[in-house]
């Protein structure tokens, strides 16, 4: 089912386009965006590439902004003709048109938008609209969304709308509607001059409903699925402590096996710092947190309500984030995750001249510790599982361990070493059914030398070894900058394997390499690449998609005014 706002889109059109006219006469401002990304795909066999019937493909965006004193409004076209390969994540986009139009304004303490619009409750337990455009994760709402401060530390929300699916020449709702409120507590704000301590304590709760028509012939199903989510942050100059719980009701649903069974989550942080040390601690359990507007949805990345945010570290280097990393399972998990940095001072015998950084990282993720009801003709078999909340089980889903040591050793070079070992059950976190969970080593030494002031070079050599999947890498980068306007970089990853056993499966050892060239002046940049992408996995945020193999020329522009 298929809702199309384009009347309303066009509606803000003129608003938008007799912008300049508006801030001519009436002292208001318009600004805003563009990017595109191209890619022209060339036959490789070797790595299997994907060649779509269209060789060249792109993916673009402007986005166009009128503020005037209270008042804005926007508009954000977008073109995919068509999109690149493995883009979006979950349902097709093709076509051009607009894909998110809002106006808002705010008078006093409320404030109004109508139309697109991103918003959260707490981590987004029970409710999270947002963006990651380059994954093509967007599940934006389009109704109404009011925020309003009836006294000073008390704020208030309520969304009403539905949430966006696809893109066909113009944004496709889902069919469930979304409806929710949440309230948030300041006791300093809310106290002010009478409140004389340094600490404060945040007090949140919220509530969220879908409605979504039952049509099964078989089964009767919930319409209306709602959460229930409540929060506390307490911080000090020191501490910052952390923790929210959800409840949702049974939402049988196509992600969980059509199951009768509540849902519900837990999350604790805690951070301590002061100068030069760092310490931070998590855990969280989810059991049945899947929450979608379309209890039918065909992919995991349509149409989510919520967000479980990941616990374990969001790697930046090459091998750890594109080969290997964890993203939250939403039907059940139990996890932790503790952090310690560590920095000798200057002077000092391990700090010696310019002081020595130390990070230390482990998280773990299980499977919930579950019984499964009823035989599969049995009524109970529809509750699904019993399980005991915070339970691990025997199943482990992923271990990080990792540390980094980072110095300055001159006043032109600074380093740094890191070294990762990671559990991975492959077969659950990519869907790779009887593979092998896999044991990796991996080895990262990254350098950077300054030449002068605008004048750098950044190289890093890393090496993963394992005897599982596709055995070992190497990866290898040179990235020059010539501020303010060039970069140069080349990559090579080598799958060397390494592993007579994977090379009997038919595996071969296979270069990956890539350059670049990029050009940045004022708010434009533009970048070059040239080479092989191999098939792996893109995360923003713990959010992941899977990106094919491809070789060819790839154009990205940005520009902001």
């Amino acid at each position: 089912m298929a809702n199309h706002p384009a009347s309303r889109g066009r509606a803000l059109l003129p608003l938008l386009l007799f912008a300049p006219a508006l801030q001519a006469q009436q002292g208001g401002g318009i600004h805003g965006n563009f990017s595109t990304d191209a890619q022209y795909y060339n036959v490789d066999s070797a790595i299997g590439a994907v060649v779509p019937d269209q060789r060249l493909a792109a993916n673009s965006w402007v986005n166009l902004i009128y503020t005037n004193g209270p008042f804005e409004a926007g508009a954000r076209f977008e073109n995919y003709t068509p999109a690149l390969a493995g883009y979006p994540a979950g349902m097709a986009y093709s076509g051009g048109g607009i894909g998110y139009r809002y106006a808002k304004y705010k008078q006093d303490d409320l404030e109004v938008t109508v139309g697109n619009f991103f918003e959260q409750f707490g981590q987004g337990m029970i409710f999270r609209s947002y963006e990651e455009r380059y994954l093509g994760v967007d599940n934006a709402m389009d109704g109404v969304r009011l925020k309003y401060r009836p006294v000073r530390g008390l704020y208030l929300k309520g969304v009403i709308g539905q949430q966006r699916l696809s893109f066909v020449n113009q944004a496709v709702k889902g069919p469930g509607i979304v409806r929710g409120i949440d309230a948030e507590l300041s006791l300093s704000e809310l106290l002010d001059t009478s409140w004389t301590s340094a600490n404060n304590l945040i007090i949140g709760a919220g509530f969220v409903s879908k409605f979504q028509e039952d049509r099964d012939p078989q089964l009767e199903l919930p319409q209306n699925v709602g959460a229930w989510a409540f929060r506390l942050n307490y911080t000090t100059p020191r501490w910052n402590l952390y923790t929210e719980y959800a409840y949702k009701i049974n939402d049988p649903n196509n992600k969980n096996g059509f199951i009768y069974k509540e849902g519900q989550g837990l999350l604790v942080n805690a951070t301590y710092s002061v100068r030069g040390f760092g310490l931070s601690m998590g855990a969280h359990s989810f059991d049945n947190m899947f929450f979608q507007s379309d209890r039918a949805a065909a992919t995991p990345f349509d149409l989510n309500i919520n967000f479980l945010p990941p616990l374990a570290k969001q790697h930046t280097y090459n091998l750890p984030a594109t080969l290997y990393p964890y993203a939250t399972q939403p039907n059940g998990e139990v996890a932790a995750q503790g952090e310690l940095f560590y920095k000798w001072k200057k002077g000092t015998k391990l700090g010696g001249k310019y002081g020595t950084k130390l990070a230390l990282n482990y998280s773990v993720a299980y499977a919930l510790d579950t019984t499964r009801l009823g035989a599969a003709d049995d009524t109970t078999a529809r509750v699904g599982y019993r399980t005991e909340f915070f339970s691990p089980g025997k199943r482990r889903y992923f271990q990080d361990m990792n540390i980094e040591l980072r110095k300055k050793v001159s006043e032109n070079w600074e380093f740094a070493l890191t070294y990762l070992n990671i559990w991975y059950d492959i077969d659950i976190i990519q869907g790779k059914p009887g593979q092998p969970a896999v044991h990796a080593d991996i080895f990262v030494l990254e350098g950077l030398h300054n030449f002068t002031d605008r004048n750098s070079v950044r190289f890093e050599v890393q090496h993963l070894s394992t005897k599982q999947d596709h055995g070992n890498w190497a990866t290898a980068l040179a990235e020059f900058t010539f501020s303010p306007h060039w970069f140069v970089a080349a990559m090579d990853q080598f799958n060397y394997i390494g592993d007579a056993k994977l090379e009997s499966k038919g595996l071969e050892q296979l270069h990956y390499p890539i350059g670049s060239v990029g050009y940045i002046r004022h708010g434009n940049r533009f970048q070059v690449n040239y080479g092989r992408q191999r098939a792996g996995i893109f995360c923003v945020g713990g959010v992941c998609r899977q990106v094919p193999a491809a070789n060819g020329l790839t154009l990205s522009i940005t520009s902001t005014f």
